[in-house]
C-alpha cells in the first residue's frame, strides 16, 4: 500500500510541476525585489560580470565586486555608481586560489555584512586541444571556473542557510551541457559548476532551507571578447550571443527564482536529441552545426585586457 500511494503521490506531483512549467512559459513569472540585497560578483572587472554588476546597481542592490584585474575593477565601480548603485564595495581576489577566496570573504563580511545573492561568474578558457594544453592551465581552468564555486559557497552560504533566505547563481556554459573539441578542460569545469549547482540545490530543498533559492545560467557563445575570433557555421540557428541580452535575462532569471537558464532557447531541442540520439549521430549533428571544430579559429581575449 506504501508502494501503490508514494507512486500516486510521486505521478501528481510530477504532473503538477509539468503544468506549471508549462504556465510558466507562457505566463512570466512574478519578479521578486532585490533592492537592499547584498549581490557579491566574481569576475567583475570586465564582460560579463560587468554586465551583470550594472544590471543590478539599476535595481538597488548593494554591491560587492570581485576581480584580479585592478584597473578594470575600479571601472566597474565607476559605472555601477553612475547606473544608481549606492553601495559598491570592489576587492581584489584570486579566484584560483581558496585561501585567498577565504580571507578575501571574510573581509567582506566584517565590512559589508552577510551575502544574499552570490553570483560566481569568473572563469577562463584555454581553447587548446588536450594533449597540447600545459598541466598549469588544465589546473587553473578547475579552479577558477569550478572550485572557486565551492569556497565562495562555502563562505557564503552559512548565512543564508540560517536566515532560510538567498540566492546561488552559478555563470556556467552550454559547454557543461555538451563536450567539445579543444574544450575539454572548459567543458569539464563546467560540467562541474552545473553539477555543483543541481547538487546544491537539491541539498537545500532536502534541508528545508526553501528560501535559499538557485539559478545555473547555460549560455552559448557570448561576444564579451572570452571567445574572440570564435565563428558559428550556421549564425541564424546557433548564433553568436550578445551579452547585454544574456545579462537581462540572467537577472530576469534570477528574480523570478528560475532554476535553469539555456540561452538560445534551441539548446533545449538540441539536450533532448543528445539524449535519445545514438553517440555516433549525436556527433554528425554536432559536426552539421559546427560545434565540432567551432574552436578552430580561436584567439581569446587579448593580453592587454
Amino acid at each position: 500500500m506504501n508502494f501503490f500511494l508514494e507512486t500516486l503521490k510521486v505521478l501528481g506531483l510530477s504532473t503538477y510541476y509539468l503544468l506549471e512549467s508549462l504556465v510558466f512559459f507562457v505566463v512570466p513569472r512574478r519578479k521578486k525585489n532585490v533592492s537592499g540585497e547584498t549581490v557579491l560578483i566574481t569576475g567583475a572587472a570586465s564582460g560579463f560580470g560587468r554586465l551583470l554588476s550594472l544590471k543590478f546597481a539599476r535595481l538597488g542592490a548593494t554591491l560587492v565586486l570581485w576581480d584580479i584585474n585592478q584597473e578594470g575593477l575600479k571601472e566597474t565601480v565607476r559605472l555601477a555608481r553612475e547606473n544608481g548603485a549606492l553601495r559598491v564595495h570592489s576587492y581584489i581576489c584570486d579566484c584560483s586560489k581558496r585561501q585567498d577566496i577565504y580571507r578575501v570573504a571574510d573581509q567582506v563580511k566584517r565590512e559589508v555584512g552577510d551575502v544574499s545573492i552570490l553570483v560566481n561568474n569568473a572563469g577562463i578558457v584555454t581553447g587548446k586541444t588536450f594533449l597540447n594544453c600545459p598541466d598549469s592551465l588544465v589546473e587553473k581552468t578547475m579552479e577558477v571556473n569550478t572550485m572557486a564555486h565551492f569556497w565562495t559557497t562555502k563562505a557564503f552560504l552559512p548565512a543564508m542557510m540560517a536566515s532560510n533566505h538567498g540566492h546561488l547563481v552559478t555563470i556556467a556554459s552550454t559547454a557543461g551541457l555538451c563536450g567539445a573539441t579543444r574544450l575539454s578542460d572548459y567543458c569539464a569545469s563546467k560540467f562541474g559548476a552545473v553539477g555543483f549547482a543541481e547538487s546544491m540545490d537539491v541539498e537545500m530543498k532536502t534541508l528545508g532551507k526553501n528560501g535559499v533559492k538557485t539559478t545555473t545560467v547555460c549560455p552559448y557563445t557570448m561576444n564579451t571578447g572570452m571567445f574572440d575570433g570564435v565563428q558559428n557555421k550556421w549564425p541564424h540557428v546557433l548564433p553568436m550571443l550578445d551579452p547585454e541580452y544574456v545579462a537581462e535575462k540572467t537577472v530576469t532569471a534570477v528574480r523570478q527564482n528560475q532554476e535553469m537558464l539555456i540561452l538560445p532557447r534551441i539548446i533545449y531541442f538540441l539536450l533532448v536529441l543528445k539524449s535519445i540520439l545514438p553517440t555516433k549521430a549525436s556527433v554528425v549533428f554536432l559536426d552539421y552545426l559546427g560545434v565540432l571544430h567551432l574552436m578552430d579559429t580561436f584567439k581569446g581575449r587579448p593580453k592587454k585586457e
